[in-house]
């Protein structure tokens, strides 16, 4: 889908999409801080709760981005064994490199190259998928759910946050004058990228609804799914477990 000429394009080609978040990789985790107001840390640890991680665990984290979900996963009192992060942009990976360097995760996480739609993993090989914010940036929503369901061993669970928009009328209303009017320009301003940020709330606008990708879910084999709303729904995570006799 693309953008109209008074709005920001759609087009999810992945080399589009990769080209966008390296060039506003410089300033990334800032924003992603400051435009969430610190929420953003929180909203990591409940997906990472709602894996409930077995003792030894093989986690993927899909669009990982700097690493931060990746990060969480592998700093969960289960001690998971090991921890994949898989983005297409090569600056992101980078950046996330570089943290777990600093914090001495670089034994535990390895970051890699790879497309959302054509994981590098085998079949039934780990035992938890993570997927923070990048679900409505694919160019097939569909191929990445069947491509989760695809590496995940049976038996193992899912948890993805994507943003939503609140219900109650009043915090929607703020809300969508914030995410639409405000956000944008402060990302423009301080990450000096005129679209990356325009796309953002246009992305999230036009993806499916959260039933709508919870529907999906089902359809494609996950069972158990189900759809949290945080923080009055700016943000949903939606869990599910693929079944064992799968």
């Amino acid at each position: 889908m693309s953008g109209s000429a008074t709005g920001p394009s759609l087009n999810k080609d992945p080399r589009r999409i990769a080209d966008m978040f390296d060039a506003i990789a410089h300033r990334y985790d800032q924003l992603n801080r400051m435009l969430s107001v610190g929420l953003d840390r929180r909203w990591r640890r409940r997906a990472v709760e709602a894996l409930e991680l077995p003792s030894g665990a093989r986690v993927l984290d899909v669009c990982t981005g700097t690493a931060d979900l990746a990060m969480m996963a592998a700093r969960h009192g289960s001690m998971p064994r090991s921890v994949v992060g898989v983005d297409f942009a090569a600056e992101m990976l980078a950046l996330g490199r570089n943290k777990l360097r600093v914090t001495r995760l670089d034994n535990t996480i390895l970051l890699a190259r790879g497309d959302a739609c054509r994981l590098p993993c085998l079949a039934d090989s780990v035992d938890a998928v993570t997927m923070g914010f990048g679900i409505r940036n694919v160019v097939d929503t569909g191929a990445a759910v069947a491509e989760i369901f695809r590496v995940l061993k049976p038996g193992g669970r899912l948890a993805l946050l994507e943003f939503g928009e609140p219900r109650l009328p009043a915090v929607r209303t703020v809300y969508l004058w914030y995410f639409r009017q405000v956000l944008p320009r402060i990302g423009r301003m301080l990450s000096k990228h005129t679209e990356a940020y325009a796309y953002l709330p246009a992305s999230v606008s036009a993806f499916l609804a959260p039933e709508a990708l919870a529907g999906l879910l089902r359809r494609s084999g996950f069972c158990e799914v189900r759809l949290d709303r945080l923080t009055f729904g700016v943000v949903c995570l939606y869990s599910g477990k693929k079944s064992a006799k799968a």
